[in-house]
């Protein structure tokens, strides 16, 4: 049974290293993270999601707050997430293989229009539409609803 543990254990340490590599936050592997910069310790919840091997990963707002080189890097592993990295992390499922499920709740219009596939919007908790970003960005709802009405 021991032997069977250890070797489970060796199995979550060696992905959970490769998390920290593709999230490049090697150099802070050590330190308590709440003494980490705002950004990082973002990178350091979307790591602990990953660890958990998720089928299906709800992000909700994980760029709140970040300036745009944060929220340029964060863009970039999600979008990596969902795509699997191959032989490039070999010991971490959902890195290896990507999740192809990825629900990003977030208000930056920008980051949803350049990295979703799908779009739903809400205007207080009421659907107004779904589409493609190219249909969600002439939807008159849409626009509407968060640009205001034209007179």
């Amino acid at each position: 049974y021991f032997g069977w543990a250890l070797q489970e254990e060796i199995r979550h340490r060696q992905a959970v290293e490769e998390i920290i590599d593709f999230l490049e936050m090697a150099p802070m592997r050590k330190r308590v993270v709440g003494v980490l910069p705002y950004g990082m310790q973002k990178r350091v919840e979307l790591g602990r999601a990953l660890a958990l091997e998720p089928k299906v990963l709800l992000l909700d707002e994980p760029m709140a707050g970040m300036n745009l080189e944060e929220k340029e890097d964060i863009a970039r592993f999600i979008l990596d997430i969902f795509e699997g990295q191959g032989a490039t992390y070999p010991d971490a499922p959902v890195l290896r293989d990507g999740i192809r499920s990825i629900i990003l709740v977030e208000h930056d219009m920008g980051v949803v229009m350049d990295i979703a596939d799908r779009i739903v919007v809400l205007d207080f908790g009421r659907k107004i539409a779904e589409g493609t970003p190219a249909e969600i960005k002439t939807n008159p709802e849409v626009i509407s609803a968060y640009l205001g009405k034209e007179n």
